[in-house]
Parts: structure tokens; sequence; C-alpha cells
């Protein structure tokens, strides 16, 4: 009987390392930098630094686009206050006289005086 429970314990305990090495390997494949999740970290790295580079560009960009933006507001209210004062003076001119009716064709004076 004795010899039997050895045999269980040492079965038992081949198994227990044959898993124990199994285990091992795949968690030597699971954070291998080439094809494990440590790549896919190392990937996801460059990915976000890659990102906030991007993003700083366009805050640059959004900014430089916004004082543009403010600069050419302020230049269009600057002309509209001077439109304004345009008008305003145009209402201060008298009223110009009946026009002069124009001909349509010019008539050239003859220097004999005769006509054709």
């Amino acid at each position: 009987m004795t010899v039997i429970s050895d045999i269980l314990v040492a079965t038992g305990a081949f198994a227990a390392a044959f898993y124990c090495w199994v285990l091992s390997r795949r968690l030597k494949r699971f954070t291998s930098l080439d094809k494990g999740v440590g790549g896919a970290v190392a990937v996801l790295s460059l990915q976000v630094d890659d990102l906030v580079k991007a993003l700083e560009a366009a805050q640059t960009s959004a900014r430089r686009a916004t004082e543009d933006l403010g600069r050419a507001n302020d230049r269009a209210e600057d002309a509209a206050r001077r439109l304004e004062l345009l008008l305003a003076s145009l209402h201060d001119l008298p009223e110009p006289s009946a026009p002069q009716p124009i001909s349509p064709f010019f008539v050239r004076p003859s220097a004999s005086g005769a006509s054709r």
C-alpha cells in the first residue's frame, strides 16, 4: 500500500512540476518584448508620446488661430465704426438739386451750318 501511495505522490509531484514548467513558458511568452504584452505596452507608449506631441501642436495652432481671429474681429469692428461715421456724415450733406437730363446722343455743331 505504501508503494502505491508513493507512486501516486511522485506522479502528482511530476504533474505539478510539468504544470509549473508549462506556466513558466507561457509567462515568458506573455511578457516578451517582441510578441507579448511587453511589446504591446512599448508600442502603446510610443503612440501616447506621438499623440501628446500632436495634441500640443494642435493647441498651439488653435491659440494662433484664436489670436488671428481676434485681430481680424477688431479690424472689422474698427471698419464698421468708420462706415457708421461716414453714413452719419452723409446725412449732413444738403439735398442735391434736380438732376439735369442727359441727352443720349451727342450732337456736334457743324462748322458750315449745313445739314446733310
